[in-house]
């Protein structure tokens, strides 16, 4: 007698044991399972049992997936944004996807063949999602041009007809722009600008922004700060030219070889302001950097312009070869120091004396100067004030009018040709020539005649 089957009951027809079977062998069980047009499962046993329709891949076919394979071109589609009332602006690609796909195949969705019942299901219970969106879109389009009355010509203009392409950009939303006007410099008020002066908004623009130390002030007054930088680097080229004929071993270099930045370095700073209020620049044999004795120049408000000369902190090698060259011949810097054009334009109109000129000079220098004499002099020695320094620099204040004035640049030239023996002089003791180190060789045999 053959065996029920056990486990779940198989779908279909029950197949009955074919006759050359062995006699205690089970019956094949078929994992096939279709629907039938009531819903009811016959179990293996041949009993009607109901079951509720089971979902499977092949019964998942909605209305939505229907509608879409029959009536829809499967294409993309167009933003909802840009679908205006009347619009006759569409495109060219969707028209030809449209044309191309017959609107009556059942064979271009793929679950044609088993939409039957559950299609059925799906139109006597719920409304499908499509329904509800075309709903929605159709209260959108019904309110018409009133409801968009500021976005004619941002959507549906034919010059925008690309607007709803990926990468273009719309705005915040549908008729919404944000326009944020660029800032613009100050005006010259009538004043312009010229290469061998300095501007009026130049002087505005620094003491703003000692005012306002602060990036994102800056930021917004970045036309500002360009219009004053192109300002300050004119006047560099043009002095740069006067400093060459002046002293013929500083080459003529473009401005960003000479400028300073604005940047602080506060890293190892109690000032955490991030910029310097002041424009500044340097000429040397190699620039602004290296390590000869420079000439600079400083345009700041306030009267804190400044035109110097000079090595500023040196390194240790060079600072024991000033030191050891005024132990050894003092009268050299003296001769320096008393010089008629010194005295008169950077050391304050002094008398013709060494001991008051080496004194004026020591005074520019006192911020970082040794307290007692430095390591190997003694404080006995006739040059201690010169020995004790680490600044070996000289230097004259501008005020601002000057500054602002046509005669800018003929009054630097004057300071600069004032300042030349001294940068000459640190030149020849820290960064000797070839002619000038075989001269001091012959020097102490001179002396000691």
């Amino acid at each position: 007698m053959p065996r029920k089957s056990v486990g779940r009951p198989t779908t279909g027809t029950p197949k009955t044991e074919p006759a050359s079977a062995p006699s205690g062998s089970l019956p094949k069980r078929n994992h096939k399972r279709h629907l039938s047009a009531g819903g009811n499962v016959a179990s293996a046993t041949g009993d009607a049992t109901d079951h509720p329709t089971s979902v499977t891949p092949g019964t998942r076919a909605s209305k939505r997936l229907k509608d879409s394979a029959t009536s829809t071109p499967v294409t993309g589609k167009k933003s909802k944004y840009f679908d205006g009332p009347g619009s006759e602006d569409e495109d060219e690609d969707l028209v030809e996807a449209s044309s191309a796909s017959p609107s009556g195949d059942d064979s271009a969705s793929g679950y044609g063949d088993d939409s039957g019942s559950a299609s059925e299901e799906n139109e006597s219970g719920q409304e499908s999602e499509d329904d509800y969106d075309s709903e929605e879109d159709t209260k959108r389009r019904s309110k018409g041009s009133k409801s968009r009355a500021g976005t004619g010509k941002a959507f549906f203009g034919k010059q925008n007809s690309q607007m709803w392409r990926e990468g273009v950009k719309t705005g915040l939303g549908p008729g919404k722009q944000v326009f944020i006007e660029k800032p613009k410099p100050r005006g010259d008020g009538g004043i312009k600008y010229v290469a061998d002066r300095i501007h009026p908004n130049t002087m505005l623009f620094l003491e703003d922004l000692k005012a306002n130390n602060d990036r994102e002030w800056l930021k917004m007054h970045d036309p500002d700060f360009r219009q004053s930088w192109k300002d300050w680097e004119s006047l560099v080229d043009v002095l740069s030219e006067k400093i060459s004929e002046i002293d013929e071993t500083v080459p003529e270099l473009p401005p960003k070889d000479l400028v300073f930045r604005i940047y602080r370095d506060v890293r190892f700073s109690k000032d955490p302001t991030p910029y310097k209020p002041h424009f500044s620049a340097a000429w040397s044999r190699t620039g602004r950097k290296g390590p000869y004795a420079c000439y600079y120049v400083q345009i700041s408000p306030h009267g804190k312009s400044f035109v110097g000369a000079g090595l500023w902190m040196p390194e240790a090698a060079p600072l024991a070869l000033l030191r050891r060259d005024i132990v050894r011949k003092p009268e050299k810097l003296r001769k320096v120091l008393t010089d008629p054009a010194m005295r008169k334009h950077i050391l304050g109109g002094i008398a013709n004396d060494p001991k008051k000129a080496v004194k004026a000079f020591a005074n520019q220098n006192q911020d970082n100067a040794l307290k007692t004499a430095p390591k190997g002099y003694s404080v006995e020695d006739a040059s201690i004030e010169l020995l004790r320094l680490r600044n070996y620099t000289a230097g004259h204040r501008l005020p601002e009018q000057t500054v602002l004035s046509p005669s800018l640049v003929k009054e630097i030239a004057v300071l600069i040709g004032s300042l030349y023996p001294l940068v000459t002089y640190l030149n020849s003791v820290v960064m000797p020539e070839d002619d000038a180190s075989s001269s001091d060789a012959s020097d102490p045999s001179e002396d000691e005649m």
